[in-house]
């Protein structure tokens, strides 16, 4: 295949834009510099919060903001665009319609992820922003790859909120056993096949080896396509575990 450009809006964190580029590193099939991808990185870190603008229904102020992006994208002529943040995916089709460049779906691309792991009719929990939740894209998405979506109650999407804004967003710091007691309640209790880490955040956060085996990170999805549509290979499973060991 041939090799393309990806271009990447990040900012939504700045801190998950780092790490989507080295999960882009760690995973791509490479034995030196030029078998990497080539990529144009936009850390807009002044885009405002996804989760204000749609609560607030100001969504005009994000889509403004972001049209400079996908311009500059434009110009420097890239052949995809990723965008690790999964709030922003509630305004796809309106960026999808200011560029012919396509935008890697993130959310769908998780949801068919789920699919090929767990089939179809699977329950499903989901940990995300509120703007996420409220905005219904994964419950769209699960409607229509027929998956059945667990949302948190608004006790729980509190204690989430409180995790991504004022622990991870704020000072990079979580409590990974509140983390991980939340996915084994998903598990456990209410009967999921599976977690979605649908928060760019969660995936700064470096969670057990068997809370991880219960996720499935939309970070990590978008990785992974990422990587494909821009014409190379995976690493292998045992590769990306041997690299994790020596680092």
């Amino acid at each position: 295949m041939e090799h393309k450009i990806l271009g990447v809006i990040g900012g939504m964190g700045p801190k998950a834009t780092s790490v989507f580029f080295d999960k882009v590193v760690e995973k791509t099939e490479a034995h030196k510099d030029q078998d990497h991808i080539d990529m144009v990185i936009l850390n807009h870190a002044t885009i405002p919060d996804r989760t204000s603008v749609i609560l607030e229904k100001n969504e005009k102020m994000f889509i403004t903001a972001i049209k400079k992006d996908i311009e500059l994208l434009e110009a420097a002529k890239v052949d995809h665009i990723a965008i690790p943040c999964n709030t922003s995916h509630y305004f796809y089709e309106d960026l999808q319609k200011m560029t012919d460049i396509d935008i890697i779906h993130m959310v769908d691309e998780t949801v068919k992820k789920i699919v090929e792991t767990y089939g179809a009719n699977c329950k499903v929990g989901i940990m995300a922003t509120s703007g996420t939740i409220s905005s219904g894209i994964y419950d769209k998405s699960a409607t229509k790859f027929n998956i059945d979506l667990s949302v948190p109650n608004q006790t729980l999407q509190d204690q989430i909120m409180k995790i991504i804004y004022n622990d991870i967003k704020n000072d990079l710091t979580a409590d990974t056993n509140e983390i991980e007691a939340i996915i084994h309640d998903f598990i456990f209790k209410q009967n999921c096949s599976c977690v979605i880490l649908a928060c760019t955040e969660f995936s700064c956060i470096k969670l057990s080896e068997e809370i991880q085996s219960y996720c499935i990170d939309a970070m990590d999805v978008l990785v992974e396509r990422s990587i494909e549509l821009s014409g190379k290979q995976l690493k292998s499973l045992q590769q990306n575990k041997s690299n994790a060991a020596i680092i």
